[in-house]
């Protein structure tokens, strides 16, 4: 393969010389030299140019034959002892022999050689040339030298003017000089006999036509066989394939006709391959040269055709050594004196590594000088070595960037283009991108490619294997170009990191006295899930009905409480407790990402009693009788049934003398009472599976009370106003997350865990009123151990409306912002996480805290509570109070103000 190799670049270099041709106004301009240089190497010249064949160069070459010039085809150049080989970068080296066609040679021992090379570019006008000439001594000849060259066998032998071998054959004594100049005899030659092994005869024409030199100068004869020709053959010697080249030259010389018998022969494999080593195998003994018995004289290692000393050999860790059969030299991969390659067969990245070693041996017949000086340049590539792209992930998924680094290569791979799943960039469009592609090099020589993508890119795929967590992925392909052939190749990374970066949509929501009203704030995500109202999937008609507006960041619900989606769990006599349960959930995956069960307390008078003795009730069907059907209702008498019923409400309507309706007397009031239930059949007794529904309907008449009637004819100088009535007020006390009583702990966030001195933020709100004359007021807040909020010990948060000073950790009252729809109905007051002691010993339990709240009237007169949040009478203002031994509380008017006692969740001491 390697001489194929070889011939393909002479072919090339043919190509190159027709094209060149075609130039015939192409301006020549002489160039110094340099980047060439020549050296002299025993039988050998070696020209060596820098990047002569880089990429958009051509190369020509020329031998120079006195005052003319000779194209060097490759046929030519194997006929002639020419021979050249240049690596994938352009470094090129010509070799020529001393006994080459066009070589001045004086006496066998100086000789002068001269080439001129022409270096075409890309266009045909720009042509580089150099004249070389090198003049080189030799005179250490054997009296057989074989040379082995990349393309050719060269062997010469020395001519003896009394030689015995050389003595005329008997039959050939009368040979005519005239026959001699017929045969196209040169340099006295007159016949050749090849044996292939079958003799084949030539005259000197004729094998000058098959491509065989053969001259003779002052004191040698020598013949040249390019490889792979008809008068060649394979032998195995000791194993090894060869090439053997044998003739017999029958030539004129001062004593004769004589005949020299000439053979080369030449390895054409031999090496073995490991990982790390180069084996190459030489017959120590070469029998087609050679008969009877030979000693290795002197056996010499080199590269490139130059021989190498021990101690560089040993610095390379190269060594020669011989066996029985074999010379052995031995070369470790990746030596600097030879080169890597990049290939890509099937698209996978390989390597190849080529080395050119040289092997000189003398050999000696035993008793006598009868030398055999053998050279061999042998070009070796190792086989294709699979070197697969390792992708280093550097990724730290909390910096919120990919990190990837891609190797190892050889220097002559380039990365040309990357592409994701949104298509293909080209290195250049990456880095303009935002996504950084660097190279670098290492110090072995080798390169890699790193790629960093933020994960907010748009190549960047983003999937939710759970509701709190992101999956980014980065499917990559590596596009890359092997120079100078640009061959192409990829390879796939795919990078995967996960991050519990998702926030979830928040809901909250409020009631006035017909509706609630749901907020949902949307999360990290957007809108990206379903909503699910009671039962019921939010459609668009649904949404139209329920007033939904949204925006960005929110959206909003108002529902009627009595929707069908609500929830009816308590009614009293004036009002209806209704639930509202609202669901957020992501449609892929099915995934709850909120909810919401809002309890609210609607204003509803279940019954009513005229003067005249009519009753007028309404029974609600509760969520805890979901299979009551409230047309089947009925009163004490059972044919007493509603006057009105849907699925959710029945309405009765009867006189007070009617439908069972007992009447009870006492002190100066009549009671008429009856009952709403579901009347059963007598069936076999079974287990209910939800309890009896049964209202009671009460009506209070005052009697024995006279009435005054008067008239008038005077206009009145007021307007008649309403009675005033009662109704019934919520307050809530509440733990938000922060300061900013944005959001709130839930039921099912309790027992919350806490560190010693985190601060607690409470909101205590007036809920479902929107009347600006009513105030909410903190009366105390204290904390205990236990759920009882009367057990002991306990320790005083708020006392009398005012923040406990004998506290080393002072209550602080936060003022209520004017986004507020009623601030007067909101208090909010931190304190900092503790816990008790006893006897010096921390008790690492949990605490209550539990606060009394009182609704005063701002119209009504301004004493006791009611004065303010933490306001005192004159010369009372900053009174101390007595902490866990109490203090005294100030009593409030009763006239205008209503307690409520409010209690939180148990909050624990977090370790």
């Amino acid at each position: 393969m390697w001489r194929l190799k070889n011939i393909l670049l002479w072919n090339l270099v043919a190509a190159v010389i027709v094209l060149g041709q075609a130039w015939p106004n192409a301006k020549l301009s002489s160039q110094s030299s340099s980047g060439i240089k020549a050296d002299c190497l025993g039988n050998l010249m070696r020209l060596s140019m820098d990047e002569a064949l880089a990429v958009g160069n051509q190369l020509v070459v020329e031998a120079i034959n006195g005052t003319q010039r000779v194209l060097l085809t490759p046929s030519l150049a194997a006929q002639c002892g020419y021979s050249m080989e240049s690596d994938p970068w352009g470094n090129t080296r010509v070799y020529t022999s001393l006994m080459g066609c066009f070589v001045d040679n004086k006496d066998d021992a100086t000789f002068k050689i001269g080439l001129k090379l022409q270096m075409y570019s890309q266009r045909p006008s720009d042509v580089v040339t150099h004249d070389v000439s090198q003049t080189c001594s030799y005179t250490r000849w054997a009296p057989k030298e074989v040379l082995c060259d990349r393309n050719y066998m060269e062997v010469s032998n020395y001519l003896m003017k009394s030689n015995p071998q050389t003595k005329r054959p008997a039959q050939d004594q009368n040979v005519d000089s005239n026959l001699l100049e017929d045969s196209g005899a040169s340099h006295g030659i007159w016949k050749m006999t090849f044996f292939t092994p079958e003799p084949v005869v030539m005259v000197p024409r004729e094998a000058e036509q098959a491509g065989y030199s053969a001259m003779t100068t002052s004191t040698r004869l020598i013949m040249r066989s390019p490889y792979n020709t008809p008068e060649t053959f394979s032998e195995d010697v000791a194993g090894i394939p060869m090439e053997v080249f044998k003739v017999s030259v029958y030539n004129k010389a001062e004593s004769g006709l004589g005949i020299v018998n000439l053979a080369a022969a030449c390895p054409t494999g031999g090496v073995l391959f490991t990982e790390s080593v180069i084996s190459w195998y030489i017959p120590r003994r070469m029998t087609p040269l050679m008969d009877g018995t030979f000693r290795i004289v002197e056996m010499h290692m080199g590269i490139n055709g130059q021989r190498l000393d021990r101690s560089q050999m040993a610095a390379r860790g190269y060594t020669l050594s011989t066996t029985d059969f074999h010379i052995v030299a031995e070369i470790p991969v990746g030596s600097p004196d030879g080169y890597y390659k990049s290939h890509a067969p099937e698209y996978q990245y390989h390597v190849t590594y080529t080395v050119e070693p040289m092997l000189e041996v003398l050999w000696r017949a035993d008793g006598t000088q009868n030398d055999i000086k053998y050279k061999v340049l042998f070009p070796i590539t190792t086989p294709l070595m699979p070197r697969p792209p390792h992708a280093e992930d550097y990724t730290v998924p909390e910096d919120g960037l990919f990190s990837v680094r891609l190797g190892s290569f050889l220097h002559d791979v380039e990365l040309k283009n990357i592409t994701f799943f949104t298509g293909v960039l080209t290195v250049e469009e990456s880095n303009a991108r935002g996504l950084i592609v660097q190279e670098h090099i290492y110090t072995n020589g080798t390169k890699g490619f790193s790629l960093q993508v933020a994960f907010d890119a748009d190549v960047v795929l983003k999937t939710n294997p759970e509701p709190l967590v992101t999956t980014y992925s980065l499917p990559l392909t590596f596009g890359l170009l092997i120079l100078p052939e640009g061959t192409s190749f990829a390879h796939e990374v795919t990078l995967q990191a996960s991050l519990q970066d998702v926030v979830l949509p928040a809901l909250t929501g409020t009631c006035d006295q017909k509706h609630f009203y749901v907020r949902v704030k949307y999360g990290s995500q957007g809108r990206n899930f379903e909503t699910t109202v009671g039962t019921r999937q939010l459609t668009p008609e649904l949404a139209k009905a329920y007033k939904l507006q949204e925006n960005r960041t929110h959206l909003h619900l108002r529902v009627p409480y009595t929707a069908q989606d609500s929830n009816f769990e308590l009614v009293s006599s004036v009002s209806i407790q209704a639930r509202l349960d609202i669901v957020l959930w992501e449609p892929n995956n099915q995934w709850v990402l909120g909810d919401l069960s809002l309890a609210c307390s609607f204003p509803l008078m279940t019954t009513k009693c005229y003067p005249n003795g009519t009753i007028t009730a309404v029974a609600v069907k509760l969520e805890s009788v979901p299979s009551l059907v409230p047309s089947q209702l009925t009163l004490k008498d059972r044919s007493c049934r509603p006057v009105f019923s849907d699925d959710r409400f029945a309405h009765f309507s009867f006189s007070a003398d009617s439908c069972g309706t007992s009447r009870t007397f006492f002190d100066n009031y009549m009671l008429d009472q009856n009952e709403i239930s579901l009347y059963h059949k007598v069936t076999a007794k079974t287990s209910p599976a939800e309890p009896e529904y049964r209202q009671t309907i009460y009506c209070y008449y005052m009697v024995n009370k006279t009435q005054t009637v008067a008239f008038s004819h005077k206009p009145r100088g007021y307007d008649p106003r309403a009675e005033i009535g009662t109704g019934l007020l919520m307050v809530q006390m509440r733990l938000a997350r922060d300061a900013a009583y944005e959001q709130f702990y839930q039921a099912q966030d309790y027992p919350l865990e806490k560190y010693l001195r985190d601060p607690l933020f409470f909101e205590v709100v007036l809920m479902q009123s929107t009347d600006p004359q009513l105030e909410l007021i903190v009366e105390n807040c204290w904390a205990t151990r236990q759920e009882d909020r009367t057990s002991v010990p306990r320790w005083d948060i708020i006392v009398n409306s005012c923040e406990n000073r004998d506290d080393t950790h002072v209550t602080v009252f936060h003022p209520v912002m004017d986004n507020v729809a009623m601030p007067s109905h909101v208090k909010r007051f931190s304190m900092r996480m503790f816990t008790f002691t006893n006897d010096n010993e921390v008790l690492r339990d949990q605490i209550y805290v539990h606060c009394d709240a009182v609704i005063c009237n701002t119209n009504g007169p301004p004493d006791g509570i009611c004065r303010g949040q933490c306001v005192h009478p004159t010369g009372t203002k900053g009174t101390k109070f007595q902490g866990l031994k109490g203090a005294k509380r100030e009593q409030r008017s009763t006239e205008s103000a209503h307690q409520w006692q409010l209690s939180s969740g148990p909050i624990l001491l977090s370790n």
